[in-house]
């Protein structure tokens, strides 16, 4: 099996060794899962990072990703990932049927924190040639638990160039209300944990519904994750009006082709 962050120093400093191997040798890609509007419009895709390992297929992040934060090899894993997330954009931003489409990529706390982290954002925008209006980082509350005044002022130069900014898994750490008033946030993403009892929960569909409302009183956008029935689909969207939904009834992560595939198909919900 593969070796994951659990198993002996042995294998921990042989994942290690592959890693920095697939950095050097590309191996890390993107698939992008779709976030549509209530009608199952495409409105954009978050960007989902894959390890393309040479003898192990498709690697889930979730195999790798703790020791690459703990290395500090998330550092060229993110340019990397941003990297790509940006030239896929630019392909989209020349296309009329895609054009709208807005790209998701998650930030990691220690990334975001990187001294060079501002500049290789903006030095890749200009390399591309596009503008940041269709990006959109996503961040995790964890970041927020040092040094808030640093990154603020981080996340303004940032919007100042354009870009967006999401708080990722909201109300599944440390939320606080104080958080959403001083950070300049455009999103608010409600976690799957709350959508997958909005069914069968009175709680779980009163904290949905309670988010929602917040991020309209705030000016936020809304995007729930994790959808899977037509039951969320209609309670999210028709009785608690979520502007933006992302889940596997709409469409599992896939490479940007399959995402084309979509566009060229109408990206309705299955019925």
């Amino acid at each position: 099996s593969f070796p994951t962050r659990r198993s002996s120093d042995l294998a921990r400093s042989s994942l290690e060794a592959e890693l920095r191997r697939a950095i050097s040798r590309g191996e890390f890609i993107l698939h992008y899962q779709p976030q549509v509007a209530a009608d199952g419009r495409l409105t954009g895709v978050e960007a989902l990072l894959r390890w393309r390992h040479p003898e192990r297929g498709l690697v889930a992040p979730n195999v790798f990703i703790a020791l690459a934060e703990e290395t500090g090899l998330i550092i060229p894993i993110g340019e990397q990932v941003l990297r790509q997330a940006c030239e896929q954009l630019r392909i989209w931003s020349t296309r009329a049927d895609s054009a709208h489409l807005s790209v998701s990529v998650n930030v990691s706390a220690r990334q975001f924190r990187h001294p060079a982290f501002i500049d290789n954002i903006e030095a890749t925008l200009n390399e591309m040639g596009i503008g940041a209006g269709g990006m959109m980082l996503e961040i995790t509350e964890s970041l927020l638990l040092e040094n808030v005044d640093e990154v603020v002022a981080k996340m303004k130069r940032l919007k100042a160039r354009g870009l967006r900014f999401s708080i990722d898994d909201f109300g599944t750490g440390y939320s606080s209300l104080s958080y959403l008033k001083r950070l300049p946030l455009d999103e608010l993403k409600i976690d799957r944990s709350f959508v997958a009892d909005i069914e069968h929960d009175d709680n779980a569909a009163a904290i949905c519904a309670a988010f929602i409302g917040l991020a309209n009183i705030l000016g936020l956008h809304v995007v729930a994750e994790g959808v899977e029935t037509e039951v969320q689909h209609h309670l999210l969207s028709w009785v608690h009006r979520c502007q933006t939904l992302q889940g596997f009834r709409f469409g599992q992560p896939m490479p940007a082709a399959g995402i084309d595939a979509l566009l060229r198909g109408g990206a309705r919900p299955p019925a």
